[in-house]
């Protein structure tokens, strides 16, 4: 089997590589590739690359995810994450391979309690949403065989996230404020990886799994509670904290003003996911628990 993937360089990309070996040839590019493109405000170069290397599968771990900057640049977020997968979309389906594409919970309007399902009313509050969801259109739109996961509040032990800026921020400060009343569960980019992987050996053999699906660790948490247990974590590995899990401050998502709307319901039901290809995801607690585990041993 031969893989094109772009996106090498972020999180789920890194881990891509690693779950993705097993399978067979791996080309992997980035924004900067030499030989291939991989630079996705060139969509003709996208294209060509695709020709060139006729993968039997493309997955695509490349995206705009700076949010709140993309309020600013809406024609780039878009080209990024709407334009250039819909050119993978339509080489894949004329070269007969699969697409592998990660879209995001940001298509919904965070309304309500309830965890969102695939067939859920989509209405993003934001530019980074709206063009997801453009890009999971111009997908299905194509024809080509693909599997969208939606996913949310993803990490990875390389470069930066969020369980990385409270450990930084408790050791500097005297408070911490966090945002309590947004809900999700954080999200491995090693899980990630490690589903794609698995769904693709079956996806291969049962092509009427071609479709949408939910991918998010099992449970949920506030920001407030993943910081709590991040600190708590922390405090027990022996880390010295200025504001220990008991001292951080619950605050509303109005205490911070930022260019875009963030949802307030990130929740996310898995279960199409789980059937289609007989998963148990994970808790969350535990890929943070490896996470950070990672990140003590590595002294990073």
């Amino acid at each position: 089997m031969k893989i094109l993937l772009f996106g090498k360089g972020g999180q789920v990309g890194w881990e891509l590589q690693r779950s993705l070996a097993p399978l067979g040839e791996i080309i992997a590019l980035d924004h900067d590739s030499k030989e291939l493109c991989g630079d996705f405000t060139n969509l003709k170069g996208i294209a060509e690359s695709i020709n060139t290397v006729k993968p039997d599968v493309i997955v695509n771990a490349a995206a705009h995810t700076a949010v709140d900057k993309a309020e600013s640049e809406p024609e780039l977020v878009r080209a990024l994450n709407a334009l250039a997968p819909g050119v993978l979309a339509q080489e894949a389906q004329r070269a007969n391979a699969w697409l592998i594409h990660y879209s995001t919970d940001y298509v919904f309007d965070g309304s309500g309690d309830v965890p969102w399902r695939e067939t859920d009313s989509t209405s993003p509050l934001n530019a980074y949403g709206a063009t997801k969801l453009e890009g999971e259109q111009l997908i299905r739109q194509s024809g080509c065989r693909h599997l969208i996961f939606r996913t949310s509040w993803v990490y990875g032990a390389r470069g930066g996230n969020f369980a990385k800026t409270m450990l930084k921020l408790a050791q500097e400060r005297d408070s911490l404020k966090v945002i309590n009343d947004q809900i999700g569960a954080p999200t491995g980019a090693d899980l990630l990886a490690d589903v794609t992987a698995q769904v693709i050996q079956k996806a291969r053999q049962s092509p009427e799994v071609s479709g949408l699906y939910h991918l998010v660790a099992a449970g949920e948490t506030s920001w407030h509670g993943y910081a709590n247990f991040v600190l708590d974590f922390a405090q027990r590995a022996g880390v010295v904290l200025k504001v220990t899990p008991d001292k951080i401050v619950p605050v509303p998502t109005s205490a911070f003003q930022t260019p875009a709307k963030r949802p307030h319901n990130s929740r996310m039901n898995t279960e199409k996911l789980r059937n289609a290809f007989d998963l148990c995801m994970p808790e969350w607690q535990k890929g943070v628990e490896r996470m950070l585990t990672e990140i003590f041993e590595s002294g990073k």
